[in-house]
């Protein structure tokens, strides 16, 4: 199983503001092998999303929330991708790295990206 990942981080703000009012994630995964890929899931969170500045964790998209335990199936043949989004509500001015992890049984792939969110 290969499965390969890309991280986009779109940082936007509100028509007429300056100050972002959120950050989009877009965390892409393919299969890049030769076999179809059937992707479990155990609950509806596919991805998380994690921003760093430096070591120091700034933001995690599954902090406080809660997520419907439902069993799930997805299946990638052969070249073939999914999606999987996050936002970053009211992020602070600065420098980060975003990681983005598929939150799959059995399966792994991961991706990061550099973004900054001006002040």
């Amino acid at each position: 199983m290969t499965l390969e990942g890309t991280l986009e981080a779109d940082v936007s703000t509100a028509d007429g503001e300056s100050r972002p009012e959120s950050v989009a994630f877009a965390f892409t995964v393919t299969n890049a092998g030769a076999e179809p890929v059937e992707l479990q899931f155990s609950d509806m969170c596919k991805a998380e999303f994690v921003v760093r500045d430096g070591d120091r964790e700034v933001w995690r998209f599954t902090e406080g929330r809660m997520f419907a335990q439902m069993l799930s199936r997805e299946a990638l043949p052969p070249g073939a991708s999914s999606t999987y989004e996050g936002e970053w509500e009211r992020p602070r001015p600065g420098a980060y790295t975003a990681s983005a992890e598929l939150r799959a049984q059995e399966a792994s792939c991961e991706a990061h990206t550099s973004l900054t969110v001006p002040e």
